[in-house]
């Protein structure tokens, strides 16, 4: 995904510095970015310290002057049920996902700050986030983190010009591919280009990953002034919005609630409003 926003924005006219922790992965991307007319800067580097956020910064401006957006997109997933997860595969993903989004939007808000000509700062979710997911208890806790972060910061930096929004991104990548319910369509559009079905695209948000490409180009373009604060979903054919998380129902009892009460109230009321959790899946024995 993060190749194609950079080709997206390099192809709208952006200059771009990618990051990659495989140095020659990074050349290569930019190599493809260069062959279509793009600009582009590499800056090769873990996600997650300090030292590699405020390169990124300090790359834009030496080989382009100035930076006008900041996208957070690296990520690592350790999978594993909560009760086989290590400290490791707990530590890893939290260090690149929600450390490294910390890292790398405070040193872009404060060349912002500095510079006083505004900026972009997206943010990258994902369902697992929103949902939750089974073995991703590492991954989901970082996303939903995320989300958080999207709307403290959106207050902190309004005033400073800076709009900052998550992406909620769906799309036929390796990682999907490994969802069986998925498997056999993404791999038939990838090998003969068997379109993926409509169901596929719009009950579930998944496409291409140039379907997902154009949201990060609207919002760091002149269109999205006034966007801020937002999560944004966007996969195959839907685009959508996600809500704040509101109270679903409100109860009140004078002087305050027992244990008894409390059971009363779910078995009489809130019991029927309980929320629904995991990302669904479709239903292959239909």
């Amino acid at each position: 995904m993060g190749f194609a926003y950079a080709r997206a924005l390099a192809a709208a006219g952006a200059s771009v510095v990618i990051n990659d922790v495989d140095g020659d992965s990074a050349q290569d991307a930019a190599k493809a970015i260069e062959s279509d007319g793009g600009v582009v800067a590499v800056n090769v580097g873990p996600v997650g310290s300090s030292e590699t956020a405020d390169a990124l910064v300090q790359t834009a401006l030496d080989d382009f002057g100035r930076l006008d957006a900041m996208i957070t997109n690296a990520g690592v997933i350790r999978d594993r049920v909560v009760w086989k997860m290590t400290d490791d595969d707990f530590d890893q993903v939290v260090s690149v996902h929600l450390r490294g989004t910390f890292t790398c939007a405070r040193s872009a808000a404060v060349h912002f700050r500095d510079a006083g000509h505004g900026g972009r700062i997206i943010l990258v979710g994902s369902p697992a986030g929103q949902y939750g997911n089974f073995g991703q208890s590492n991954y989901a806790a970082c996303k939903a983190g995320i989300t958080a972060m999207t709307r403290t910061w959106a207050m902190e930096l309004g005033r400073s010009g800076v709009t900052v929004n998550c992406i909620i991104p769906t799309a036929a990548t390796e990682m999907t591919k490994t969802i069986p319910a998925f498997a056999p369509y993404i791999e038939a559009w990838e090998v003969d280009g068997t379109p993926l079905p409509e169901w596929l695209r719009r009950d579930h948000a998944l496409g291409s990953v140039d379907d997902v490409a154009p949201l990060v180009v609207f919002l760091v373009s002149d269109e999205s002034s006034e966007i801020t604060g937002q999560t944004i979903g966007l996969g195959g054919e839907r685009l959508a919005i996600w809500s704040y998380p509101d109270e679903v129902a409100t109860v009140f009892r004078d002087g305050g609630w027992d244990a008894d009460g409390i059971a009363s109230e779910f078995a009489d009321h809130l019991g029927a409003l309980t929320q629904s959790y995991g990302i669904a899946m479709p239903d292959t024995k239909a």
